[in-house]
């Protein structure tokens, strides 16, 4: 049976998956270097292998750590599908490191089909379908392509974005006119008028 963590690993350990998430936010999972987050964590190249066993599964940690804490931070209402697509807006504005890992994974591991494995979208297109059969969001889309189209609106102007990507420093009054300009958006495009 293997030890107890202590309070110092259980802080290494954080500091590695901080410094891991930078690192393949930036480079992604074949450009990242376990030289440079072990210097950046303050570590060295044998705790990460202890914690992780290799760079690959470092990064799937990282990845899972970033989606679990998204899935928190981001509550799903299919009650107000305007409000979850500007909520999307405003974490990746606060965290566009969360982007930046989803397109790496993406480009690195899953280029086609799901993203996750397991389906964790399973839930939120429940209650879209939900949402459809009482008459408040438009049955004729299919509820996994509604949530695939209301995600991609919301990150319309992430560090993803084709056209522009919007920075924490873009002025109040820029970020008020997008989330108004998504919300109307998703308004028209998925609810039904009652």
């Amino acid at each position: 049976m293997p030890a107890a963590p202590t309070r110092r690993g259980e802080i290494t350990r954080q500091r590695l998956l901080e410094a891991a998430a930078a690192e393949f936010a930036e480079r992604g999972i074949a450009g990242a270097r376990v030289d440079r987050i072990v210097a950046t964590a303050r570590s060295n190249k044998a705790q990460l292998y202890q914690y992780f066993g290799s760079k690959e599964r470092l990064f799937d940690e990282v990845f899972s750590v970033h989606m679990e804490w998204l899935g928190t931070e981001v509550a799903f209402d299919e009650h107000d599908l305007p409000g979850y697509a500007v909520a999307l807006y405003d974490v990746s504005l606060r965290r566009p490191e969360l982007v930046r890992l989803a397109a790496w994974m993406r480009l690195e591991r899953n280029p086609s089909g799901d993203l996750l494995p397991g389906n964790p979208d399973a839930g939120r297109i429940s209650a879209i379908a939900a949402a459809q059969a009482a008459g408040r969001v438009d049955p004729a889309i299919d509820p996994a392509d509604i949530l695939s189209m209301l995600t991609a609106m919301a990150l319309s102007w992430s560090p993803a974005s084709l056209q522009i990507a919007a920075s924490a420093d873009d002025t109040d009054a820029i970020h008020d006119r997008r989330r108004a300009a998504l919300a109307t958006a998703v308004r028209q495009a998925f609810i039904r008028p009652r």
